[in-house]
């Protein structure tokens, strides 16, 4: 479902472009406000939210595809923690579909799904790795890094319930806001994947941004 958004940018409180195939970590407090926009189309952008005050408490698509009883995330979709309980709402989008299946990337799963000389590549994974690394103060190791969701990503379900990347279904521009219904840790990578479509092949900038309740 497509909703624009009334908030400007000059408005927000934090704004910072995450270049392409790097990570980023970002608190956002309840009510506040977070916008993942692709600067230049096509980019896939992996995220993962985790409860500020107990990190053990995070971003659950099970409890979340559950109770929206749908596959994809738009605008109007509560995300929900391995607790049930809500800790983010979709407020704006003008994607209109986002992945909640396909996964991260890893060295791992670029060995099974390419070839062995692609293990070697950055991947999501990584991103999660470094980001946690350099932010100490949130507790964070790798056994946190749970399934993601995929803003921007196209995975079609086949008929036989298998996954398929695709060509992305984001233009530049398209965004996607989220509205904070707790204090939130924000684990994005912007996807540095090189071997399928998601990103067209070609890993952009995407543009993050804040604002107050």
């Amino acid at each position: 479902m497509i909703v624009e958004s009334p908030r400007d940018p000059a408005a927000a409180v934090f704004d910072q472009v995450c270049p392409a195939g790097e990570p980023w970590m970002h608190v956002v407090h309840r009510g506040q406000v977070l916008r993942i926009l692709d600067l230049e189309g096509n980019q896939a952008v992996d995220t993962l939210f985790y409860n500020l005050h107990d990190p053990e408490e995070r971003y659950s698509a099970v409890d979340t595809i559950q109770r929206a009883r749908n596959l994809y995330l738009t605008a109007g979709t509560v995300l929900h923690s391995t607790l049930g309980r809500p800790m983010l709402t979709i407020v704006a989008d003008t994607c209109g579909r986002h992945d909640t299946l396909g996964g991260a990337c890893s060295q791992e799963s670029n060995t099974v799904r390419y070839a062995l000389d692609k293990r070697f590549m950055h991947a999501c994974r990584d991103n999660f790795m470094s980001a946690i690394c350099h932010h100490p103060e949130h507790g964070l190791a790798k056994r946190d890094i749970t399934h993601n969701i995929n803003f921007f990503m196209n995975v079609p379900v086949t008929p036989q319930g298998g996954l398929t990347f695709a060509d992305g279904i984001s233009d530049a521009g398209k965004y996607v806001e989220l509205r904070a219904e707790m204090d939130v840790v924000c684990l994005v990578s912007n996807c540095p994947q090189l071997n399928n479509p998601c990103n067209g092949w070609n890993p952009t900038p995407v543009r993050l941004m804040v604002w107050d309740a």
